[in-house]
């Protein structure tokens, strides 16, 4: 999934982090060149992600460990499964454990967090999108985990997607949203989705006027949002409408229903629990 030139540095902070100078208590007790076998195995149900990040982990500890992945991105696995194979010398395998096991759990449960949505909302023509509330520095491989379990990337930050929020509005509270739409659309490339984020249906109602792509409604109760797309589709059908604060899996498919084509989930990333998946010694 990932080039090794754009994940090895996170992979090697994480490396130091945990290991420091030196794995003291591997070095004290185990002699060099110990030769094992390990596998890497699902301790729950869930969907795999995270397989090529963890591979990785184990090379930059020391390449000439072997390393056999049995699963792959995407797949469901069963309490139980055995996902990967590892051998070489005891003491690498060991330094690079728990970081490996660190991305594979946390990007395994992204998936499976991201899949859960999707499957609710399936039969709807609604998006499980993520957001920017991802952890700092692993916002591209937590990015990359959404679409591994089904949903679809929202702007992958700051730097690729124009989203006029409630905080531009205050300090510009002068300008129309209308206006400030037009002059993002000017300044944005071709290819630039330009998004506007309103609060009430009075807010929606300028903003169906504007060249927005997408209107976000912000922490809209499930009836207005009825009310929101009952607006947009007899004012302006090519504008989409994206709900987003406060969804979760118990609500999501009332959400759905109204007829917006974009969700987008911060607990996809934020807050999704880690896949159970642990290293065992074998033979």
């Amino acid at each position: 999934m990932f080039k090794p030139a754009l994940i090895d540095p996170l992979i090697q902070t994480a490396l130091k982090e945990d290991v420091g100078a030196k794995d003291i208590t591997s070095s004290a007790v185990l002699p060099r060149n110990l030769f094992i076998k390990a596998d890497i195995e699902a301790g729950q149900t869930g969907i795999l992600c995270g397989m090529d990040v963890a591979e990785r982990t184990f090379r930059l500890v020391n390449e000439n460990l072997r390393f056999l992945p049995v699963g792959k991105d995407g797949e469901g696995v069963e309490k139980g499964r055995e996902i990967a194979y590892i051998e070489g010398e005891a003491l690498s395998i060991l330094v690079a454990e728990r970081t490996a096991l660190n991305f594979l759990s946390h990007l395994s449960g992204v998936a499976t967090q991201t899949r859960a949505f999707v499957e609710k909302i399936k039969g709807t023509k609604a998006r499980i999108m993520d957001t920017r509330k991802t952890t700092p520095g692993l916002r591209l491989l937590e990015k990359a985990a959404v679409t591994v379990g089904g949903g679809v990337n929202h702007r992958l930050g700051l730097y690729d997607g124009i989203l006029i929020k409630d905080n531009h509005l205050r300090i510009l509270r002068q300008q129309s949203i209308i206006e400030l739409v037009a002059k993002a659309r000017r300044a944005a490339l071709k290819h630039t989705l330009v998004g506007v984020e309103v609060k009430n249906l009075q807010e929606l109602k300028e903003a169906l006027k504007s060249e927005a792509h997408y209107i976000l409604l912000d922490n809209m109760p499930v009836q207005a949002v009825w009310d929101a797309v009952a607006l947009r589709d007899k004012a302006n059908k090519k504008i989409e409408l994206e709900v987003s604060g406060g969804i979760r899996l118990d609500n999501v498919l009332d959400y759905a229903e109204t007829g917006v084509e974009r969700v987008s989930v911060g607990c996809l990333t934020h807050s999704a629990p880690a896949l159970d998946i642990s290293l065992n010694i074998v033979g």
